[in-house]
């Protein structure tokens, strides 16, 4: 499986949802989301700056995080952004890879 980085950014509205329900309630909503597109939650932080919410989550492919930030940002209470994220083995297979570029210019 994949993992990404999604970073949440709540609207007014999605404040006084998250402020209604703690934010216990809407891990458990995330995780189960998650679970039911065959996924599982990493990690799930609440967050100052520029996003409110840090979570790291397993995911068969990228449709289905293509599914689920699309699904997510028709909300108008949060939006998201999703990071593919590269384990250490990742790399080192990249690196091996032959690539015939020429840079703009040469």
């Amino acid at each position: 499986m994949t993992k990404y980085l999604v970073k949440a950014s709540y609207t007014p509205e999605g404040v006084k949802g998250l402020l209604r329900a703690g934010g216990t309630a809407r891990k458990q909503a995330v995780e189960k989301t998650i679970n039911e597109m065959g996924g599982k939650l990493e990690a799930f932080y609440f967050a100052f700056g520029d996003a409110d919410a840090y979570v790291i989550v397993s995911l068969p492919d990228n449709i289905t995080a293509a599914a689920l930030a699309l699904n997510i940002n028709t909300s108008v209470l949060v939006s998201v952004t999703s990071t593919v994220l590269l384990d250490p083995e990742d790399v080192d297979a990249a690196v091996k890879k032959t690539v015939n570029y020429r840079a703009p210019g040469s």
